[in-house]
């Protein structure tokens, strides 16, 4: 299902504040390491949107901005590599980095 104008452009807006933009970066982390790449594409759809947006994100990673929004699209099956270095980058633009912790499993 297609996201609405209204609430592609709240995020727009929210995107402005440097701790919901981190937050949003760090979910599409979690979404990535637990098997979610739909929902991680999509959300760094929307973070390279509502931030550096595309052109300037080909530009600095040397690749078409249309080659990133493919590999980005549902139908996008991007290398790791090319996802990771992508990551890497939003962050050092954003002055972030995630960090990761393993929890102990509940047992069931």
């Amino acid at each position: 299902m297609p996201l609405t104008k209204d609430f592609r452009e709240s995020v727009m807006e929210e995107l402005r504040d440097k701790e919901y933009r981190r937050a949003f970066l760090c979910e599409a982390m979690r979404d990535m390491l637990s098997g979610e790449l739909e929902s991680a594409k999509m959300v760094l759809r929307e973070y390279i949107n509502g931030t550096i947006g595309f052109i300037k994100l080909g530009k600095a990673l040397g690749r078409s901005p249309k080659s990133l929004m493919r590999m980005l699209s549902r139908e996008g099956n991007p290398q790791a590599k090319n996802l990771l270095e992508l990551v890497a980058y939003l962050q050092k633009v954003d002055g972030a980095q995630v960090e990761i912790k393993m929890k102990k499993a509940i047992a069931a």
